[in-house]
């Protein structure tokens, strides 16, 4: 089962007790988790949530992809799934999904293991292709330190 409205809401006001002038920016998210759809579904328009993996290793090197459909370079992370419990696990799956660098490669950044280090609100371009209008993700972003014994290249 995807993450709950009331894990990400519960998530949401954690990160705002943090940064509490952005209530406004996250407006969005709020009217979504009010809705009726699942706000963690890719079809749930006009706002869905997503998950990214901020991964830094030992050398303060932050980790990139390049993003198929921009072509920019980007944090490894993408759209919930139904298999996915809580909105961490969900960048973590998508990490392994997208680098194949698996959980127990990273550990979450102290003081960041339940508060996501950013949340982004940013907008997607309507993709005739797939039917999807004009419509925002908001992006938890969740921080995470690589592992010595881990240590690829970044």
């Amino acid at each position: 089962m995807p993450p709950s409205p009331d894990h990400i809401r519960a998530t949401a006001e954690a990160y705002l007790a943090r940064h509490p002038g952005e209530r406004g920016a996250l407006a969005a998210l709020f009217d979504a988790l009010a809705g009726k759809d699942d706000p963690t579904s890719r079809k749930a328009f006009p706002t869905h949530v997503t998950c990214s993996a901020i991964v830094i290793d030992s050398s303060s090197r932050m980790l990139h992809i390049q993003h198929n459909a921009t072509g920019k370079a980007l944090a490894p992370g993408g759209h919930n799934e139904p298999g996915d419990q809580n909105l961490p696990g969900a960048a973590l799956r998508e990490l392994f999904e997208e680098t194949g660098i698996p959980r127990d490669a990273v550990v979450p950044l102290p003081g960041f293991e339940t508060v996501p280090l950013d949340i982004d609100v940013h907008d997607i371009a309507a993709n005739p292709a797939k039917s999807e209008p004009t419509h925002q993700h908001v992006d938890f972003r969740w921080a995470f330190l690589l592992r010595a014994q881990h240590a690829v290249t970044l």
